[in-house]
């Protein structure tokens, strides 16, 4: 199979192809020169092309694709790729691993205060005592979230408070009921 040209009849090349199918995830001023054109054993072409989406320095476009003798190439999948040098997140670091982290950070500037390192052994310790239910650290805003009862907070306006409605001169009159 020629990686340049389509086989059989087949009137598209791969790197047309390529590009077609990137022009529907991107922008075509993103996609940049051919960089590299690869053919492996069981028909896929893999091209890669130059990023110059802005923010991704080192990046490139890849397009796999294949050919069936006597149709254009079809695309398998087109993705944006990190190159060599590429700016890349971190790996991803657990929670607590980060936590662990904070803390001895903390610890060595003297900003951790002892309340802070036991903060771990305090939540086992609310979690053990869900019967108490007058527990002030179960307490938020003064809403006790374990509690069955619905009460509604007093919103601090009475009936009384609130202003007659004048009725619009425009509209009719309400009927007296009986």
């Amino acid at each position: 199979m020629s990686s340049d040209t389509a086989d059989s009849g087949g009137t598209a090349t791969f790197e047309e192809v390529a590009r077609a199918a990137l022009a529907e995830i991107t922008t075509p001023d993103t996609i940049g020169a051919l960089m590299s054109q690869v053919g492996e054993d069981d028909g896929v072409v893999t091209l890669n092309f130059v990023s110059t989406l802005s923010g991704y320095p080192g990046w490139h476009w890849s397009v796999s694709a294949a050919q069936v003798a006597g149709e254009d190439p079809t695309v398998l999948e087109a993705e944006l790729m990190p190159g060599d040098g590429a700016l890349v997140s971190p790996d991803w670091v657990p929670w607590v691993d980060r936590l662990e982290e904070y803390r001895a950070a903390q610890a060595a500037a003297g900003l951790l205060v002892e309340d802070d390192a036991d903060a771990e052994g305090d939540l086992e310790g609310d979690l053990e005592d869900d019967d108490d239910v007058d527990d002030e650290d179960d307490l938020v805003d003064g809403i006790d979230f374990e509690s069955d009862e619905l009460v509604a907070p007093p919103l601090g306006v009475d009936e009384q408070d609130e202003p007659e409605a004048e009725p619009d001169e425009d509209s009719p009159e309400p009927a007296d009921v009986p």
